[in-house]
């Protein structure tokens, strides 16, 4: 038997999945509710060595065909470099195949890594860095408890950048709700042009109903964003990126409402903002539709050309007249009550 954690990029779908710690060392962040109730622990090497034995049995003759490897939880960082040499340089002995190993890493332990040591990863295998930067203002990062400033973000990116790793920085439009949307899509882009990552990853904003940012909700203190105001602040951060040789990627991750706002930003960029321009042009009625559609069927990416069938929209048209019948806002609650369902389940019902 071998050990695996709770979550991993979509991108690391066909990846082996290697834990070399358990949770997150830093599990503060009042919107990620991943590890909450479990606590952070850095396993052994020979601990991860007994694992990748057994997964070499578990997998067989699959083993062969295995290209990615993928290195759990939250933060593997936080293990010694040579640590870390060792447990990749064993996962390319053990399974020959794999051409590409990643991790997660948290931005303040990115900058306890000298550039030589990254070289030192990358020498042993390790292909790409995801890391959250979720915002690029210090107002959103404290405001939802990330634990980093945009300074300590900066410094961990090019560090990584500088070793030759492929760094993954993953945003979070809609996280500062309405009062810092602006600041949000500004102080991001701005970001994120000062570091040029290799891709730019959108995770649009959902709360978790256990999330304490509900409580903040009710007290007024926090406005979220409806599933259409977030559209207008995704253009304003495109908009504001130059056209760095960055990847800006909404089609791997299904709570993003415009799946097909996606490519490298040196060459799509007006293309990308001409494709939400095509979605703000619309009715009301007409967007509310797409969103429906979209956050019923999340696994589908939707082209707005769906909206030409007239029969379909007056179908949702009519649902949607009910849910605002049934209460107040009635239509971006049922909206925000579906995009949670996607987010992961945090191991307590006690979420502090």
């Amino acid at each position: 038997m071998f050990e695996q954690g709770a979550i991993r990029p979509p991108s690391e779908a066909m990846s082996l999945l290697v834990r070399v710690t358990r949770n997150c060392p830093w599990n503060q962040c009042v919107f990620c509710p991943a590890f909450k109730g479990v606590t952070f622990s850095k396993r052994s090497v020979a601990e991860v060595k007994a694992d990748i034995d057994a997964m070499v049995q578990e997998y067989g003759s699959y083993a062969g065909q295995l290209e990615s490897a993928f290195l759990q939880d939250a933060d593997s960082l936080m293990l010694a470099t040579d640590q870390l040499v060792e447990i990749l340089k064993y996962i390319k002995e053990r399974f020959p195949s794999i051409k590409r190993v990643t991790s997660y890493g948290r931005a303040k332990t990115l900058n306890k890594k000298e550039v030589q040591e990254y070289r030192d990863l990358s020498a042993a295998g390790l292909s790409r860095i995801h890391t959250g930067l979720e915002s690029g203002s210090l107002q959103v990062l404290q405001l939802v408890h990330k634990g980093s400033t945009p300074e300590e973000i900066l410094q961990g990116g090019l560090r990584v950048k500088q070793s030759g790793i492929s760094l993954s920085e993953y945003i979070m439009p809609g996280i500062g709700g309405k009062a810092l949307s602006r600041e949000n899509a500004l102080e991001t882009a701005r970001l994120l042009n000062a570091i040029q990552p290799d891709f730019i990853r959108v995770r649009t904003f959902a709360m978790h109903p256990l999330s304490p940012m509900q409580k903040m909700v009710e007290q007024g203190s926090y406005v979220p964003m409806t599933d259409l105001e977030i559209v207008a602040e995704i253009r304003l951060l495109i908009e504001n990126l130059d056209p760095i040789p960055s990847y800006f990627s909404c089609a791997d991750f299904s709570l993003n409402l415009l799946m097909d706002v996606d490519g490298p930003l040196d060459r799509e960029k007006e293309n990308m903002l001409a494709k939400i321009d095509q979605f703000l042009s619309l009715t009301q009625e007409q967007q509310r539709v797409f969103s429906f559609l979209q956050r019923t069927y999340p696994s589908h990416l939707r082209p707005i050309e769906v909206l030409q069938n007239e029969d379909l929209i007056k179908k949702v048209s009519a649902e949607i007249k009910k849910l605002e019948q049934q209460e107040a806002g009635g239509f971006n609650k049922y909206i925000a009550k579906l995009m949670a369902r996607q987010l992961p389940q945090p191991q307590t019902e006690n979420w502090v």
